[in-house]
């Protein structure tokens, strides 16, 4: 039986950037698969991580930088990255700041990132 989802759950994180995740750990349970939307401020960054999941990001608006071990990603506004779990990468916006959706296999866990201090 479908299920509505009537609001998203806000994931505090620092830096003004905020995740609304619709479903995954933190809003209904979901360990397989976590969806949020997101909105990075212009010149916003944050540390590097290794993450256990996979990610598929869908930019909506401006850009997200994605660096990783082989080099940098721009990716704009109608364009997605897939990252692999266990790849160490760290994600930032340049002057516009972003608007991008996220998909996470398996779900995204504050647990599961492994951010770097």
């Amino acid at each position: 039986m479908p299920r509505l989802v009537p609001a998203p759950t806000r994931i505090p994180v620092p830096g003004g950037k905020t995740i609304d995740e619709y479903v995954g750990r933190v809003s209904t349970e979901e360990a397989g698969v976590s969806v949020a939307h997101m909105v990075a401020p212009p010149g916003w960054d944050e540390p590097a991580q290794t993450p256990e999941f996979d990610e598929v990001t869908v930019v909506l608006r401006g850009a997200v930088r994605v660096e990783h071990d082989a080099g940098i990603l721009e990716v704009a506004s109608g364009q997605a990255v897939v990252t692999a779990a266990g790849e160490r990468v760290r994600y930032s916006t340049g002057p516009e700041g972003a608007e991008y959706v996220a998909v996470c296999l398996p779900a995204f866990g504050p647990d599961l990132v492994h951010r770097e201090d």
